[in-house]
């Protein structure tokens, strides 16, 4: 694979996902405008953590969409059912994933995310196959991870990946790259599609 594989962000940090400058840190609200989501949308947070992006995804995929966070810590997905229902968003369900399979319903999914998540995974390999899986002909799968190759990015090495290794980690799949977006101060937003 080429690269080290970071540990996973324990739920104890929690509070850093739901920073009151990452906004400004990272522009969330830039990155779901990129996704150009749609009324109806299914979608799949990855590594969903407490829900704080997942909750900016909701509004616009409306009460007709639904959106799955996923993730392996079950303290986690507590953490993010508690928050959806604090902020009373009921499109968004939480959702025990595996180290090898994020538990998705099958050719289900218009879009799935990863938000600094995928350089996480033991498994990489075994979750993109699955997630693929769950992802209908055409559906979207988008990595965002920090910029390797901007030195300022205020983020350890482990923390951050290369576009060129997201693309050669993906190309054993059935995806092919769409485009990638440089919008984000600190982050890639490299999406793919389903091909078969």
């Amino acid at each position: 694979m080429g690269r080290e594989i970071s540990h996973v962000m324990g739920h104890l940090a929690a509070g850093w996902l739901e920073r009151p400058e990452r906004e400004q840190e990272e522009r969330v609200s830039l990155l779901v405008e990129a996704l150009n989501l749609k009324v109806g949308d299914k979608i799949a947070d990855i590594g969903a953590g407490t829900g704080y992006i997942a909750r900016q995804m909701a509004a616009p995929i409306g009460p007709e969409g639904i959106l799955y966070g996923v993730d392996i810590q079950p303290e986690m997905v507590e953490l993010l059912i508690d928050n959806m229902k604090q902020y009373q968003i009921t499109n968004v369900k939480g959702i025990l994933g595996k180290i090898d399979d994020p538990n998705l319903p099958i050719s289900s999914i218009d879009l799935a995310i990863m938000v600094d998540v995928y350089h996480e995974f033991s498994h990489p390999y075994e979750m993109i196959r699955s997630i693929c899986k769950s992802l209908k002909l055409g559906g979207r799968l988008v990595f965002v991870e920090y910029r390797l190759e901007d030195p300022s990015v205020p983020i350890k090495r482990l923390h951050k990946m290369s576009e060129l290794q997201v693309l050669k980690e993906a190309s054993p799949h059935p995806l092919e790259w769409v485009e990638t977006i440089h919008t984000l101060p600190r982050q890639h937003i490299i999406i793919f599609k389903r091909v078969r």
